[in-house]
């Protein structure tokens, strides 16, 4: 392995680092965008239930909005929940943008990774058919030897790059259409809460 890293040239540093950075992404996401830990199921139902008692108290809401996106973006909605359905949704849709900017967090990176490592294995090919080419130019096409190394560096700058990229375009998309549904999800749930809370008499709302 270190081999053919030397036999490509220092382009394959950054190329290297860009994939230790892309894996260390992608596992953090995988961590951070769990179902259980992004929108917990029945946690509605537990709030409606809460409503019902008389138990939404502020050390509540602040305990479910530390515990999952889902509980913050609710818990924002209940801190209005004197006021009208309208004024509920709007406190709701201003922290979900705030919460959806938190899943998203790290994707541009992760893009940018998979569109600049086949441009920098392209710079590699470019790089070592130059050498190719001023071996030719200064010796003849007498050294097969010099040649081949030129041409080796081109080849595995190329392969490099693509093989941090592919994988890397594969999860970022595969994030985004995660987070995608997710949203979805929080929005039906949040929804789903303003008209269970306003459908209750006003003693037991608040």
């Amino acid at each position: 392995m270190l081999e053919l890293v030397k036999a490509g040239g220092w382009l394959m540093v950054p190329i290297l680092l860009c994939s230790v950075i892309a894996m260390a992404i992608v596992v953090e996401r995988f961590w951070a965008l769990r179902r259980d830990r992004i929108a917990p199921e029945n946690l509605v139902a537990q709030v409606r239930q809460w409503a019902r008692s008389g138990e939404l108290s502020e050390e509540r809401l602040r305990a479910m909005s530390r515990r999952s996106s889902l509980g913050r973006v609710l818990a924002a909605g209940l801190s209005a929940r004197d006021r009208s359905r309208e004024v509920m949704k709007e406190s709701i849709e201003n922290i979900g943008r705030h919460v959806v900017h938190d899943l998203e967090r790290y994707l541009n990176a992760l893009g940018t990774i998979a569109a600049i490592t086949p441009l920098l294995g392209l710079l590699g090919t470019v790089i070592g058919m130059i050498k190719v080419f001023a071996v030719i130019t200064s010796q003849g096409v007498g050294d097969p030897g010099v040649l081949a190394s030129g041409i080796s560096e081109a080849l595995l700058t190329t392969a490099a790059g693509l093989t941090v990229a592919i994988p890397a375009l594969m999860f970022h998309r595969y994030f985004r259409g995660r987070i995608d549904g997710l949203v979805v999800t929080m929005e039906a749930e949040a929804l789903k809460m303003v008209e269970a809370l306003h459908a209750l008499p006003p003693d037991q709302s608040r």
